[in-house]
């Protein structure tokens, strides 16, 4: 079609699924145009993932979109079709030229046009109008046309000129009739038709066969996406949950960090507290025998002995010493005691989570799709000549994927790279691995119990 300059190719108004002229075509978000019913039908295959793409540029779209007849592109859809029409009829059918890759008239002078028809009696080609005396004369009645091929040579006999009729089972080559009576003599022989339609019956099963297959693999990968879709949505879930269980868990242990510093703060407190208490009786006591010290050191000095014997009798006797608290005199005195049971929790702390993680490790990783092959397990309609295909199919299956072979993993973290040396694992008694480091620290704990 050419209008107002613009030269379209009938191309650019095909749906690219079903490859014909779009009817009734919409407009997706992304701009691209499809039949109704081809997007329709395509959306409907992965209504069960939630999410629908562009067959053309993948672009994804979640909810599913609305979809609009698109009124101006089925406008020139239509005239389109009108002016393809109006053109065909137009061109003369004498002017259906030969291209590079087509088979020439063999009657056509000058520039020869295409051929539709070959005869197997004549050995030629012909176009449309010279194919016509073998459909109206009687003279080839006879004469058998085929589709036009350039291949009219390979179906004669190249040591008798006869067609190639008859199908050698012997040989397993198409021979003529006198070719029977020559090299090809008491040999298995049938018509080449009747081989041809036992052919195509074979071909038949196969492809019945094939599609049967195909059908199965179809089920399979259905079932496959969704498995992935629905293990992708667990996983999401999972780890939102574990982040909030995770962060829980932190908030617990800042809250408990909180306590045992308020807690050592407010011991300080109280004990200093009471320590500077009893210093101040203690001062006070000193200041009273230094008082009394000094009135006897003023008296011994005196020199009126009248006022000496007259004080001596109204002497006071000394104060007595208050009885004290014991009193820790070791000049080191610290918290470490307390840094110890500190440390011991944190070691506890994490030999429990040692096997708690070890749990959490061995869970994740039972969490498979693709498992290992059942052995000896085939499709139902495996051919017989398929067993060498389904073999190789089977073995290509038991190969572990890059990475998940036969390498050593962690059995604290499956999901690092290994290391050197692999810890061995005990049992607690209360359940929880320990490893071969923990475990004598562990039991030189419960041999010895903490103070309460």
């Amino acid at each position: 079609m050419a209008q107002a300059g613009v030269v379209l190719d009938k191309d650019q108004f095909n749906c690219s699924v079903c490859l014909d002229v779009l009817r009734h075509p919409v407009t997706i978000p992304c701009g691209h145009s499809y039949c109704s019913d081809c997007i329709e039908n395509y959306w409907d295959q992965d209504d069960y993932l939630g999410v629908f793409v562009c067959p053309q540029c993948r672009q994804s779209f979640n909810p599913r979109p609305s979809l609009a007849r698109n009124t101006m592109l089925a406008d020139v859809v239509e005239r389109f079709k009108k002016t393809g029409l109006q053109e065909d009829m137009q061109t003369p059918a004498n002017q259906s030229f030969a291209e590079a890759d087509d088979v020439e008239c063999d009657v056509c002078t000058g520039r020869k046009n295409k051929a539709v028809n070959s005869c197997l009696v004549c050995l030629a080609s012909y176009c449309d109008v010279h194919v016509q005396p073998h459909y109206e004369s009687a003279v080839f009645k006879k004469h058998k046309l085929v589709s036009a091929t350039k291949k009219l040579q390979e179906t004669i006999c190249p040591q008798h000129g006869k067609l190639l009729e008859v199908y050698c089972h012997t040989d397993k080559q198409c021979i003529c009739y006198l070719c029977l009576t020559d090299q090809h003599k008491g040999h298995d022989t049938v018509l080449a038709e009747a081989e041809i339609q036992q052919k195509q019956r074979q071909l038949g099963d196969m492809k019945q066969s094939s599609q049967l297959r195909i059908q199965q693999r179809e089920k399979d990968a259905q079932d496959l996406r969704h498995a992935i879709f629905s293990l992708t949505r667990s996983a999401r879930a999972t780890t939102e949950e574990s982040d909030a269980v995770f962060t829980e868990l932190i908030r617990s242990i800042e809250l408990k960090r909180f306590e045992v510093r308020e807690l050592i703060r407010a011991q300080e407190k109280t004990v200093i507290s009471q320590a500077e208490q009893l210093l101040e009786k203690i001062q006070k006591e000193i200041a009273e025998q230094k008082k009394n010290e000094a009135e006897l050191d003023k008296l011994s000095r005196t020199e009126d002995h009248v006022h000496f014997l007259e004080s001596c009798h109204s002497l006071q006797p000394p104060p007595v010493l208050s009885t004290l608290p014991s009193i820790t005199m070791d000049p080191n005195l610290t918290f470490g005691p307390v840094m110890t049971a500190v440390s011991d929790f944190k070691g506890l702390l994490q030999e429990v989570c040692q096997g708690g993680f070890v749990s959490i490790y061995e869970k994740v990783r039972d969490v498979v799709i693709v498992g290992p092959p059942h052995p000896g397990a085939q499709l139902d309609n495996t051919q017989p000549g398929d067993t060498a295909s389904a073999s190789q199919m089977e073995a290509t299956l038991v190969v572990p994927p890059p990475g998940l072979d036969h390498s050593p993993v962690s059995p604290l973290n499956p999901f690092l790279n290994p290391g050197p040396v692999l810890p061995t694992f005990a049992f607690s008694p209360f359940g929880s691995k320990l490893s071969s480091g923990a475990r004598q620290r562990h039991l030189q704990r419960r041999a010895h119990p903490r103070r309460k």
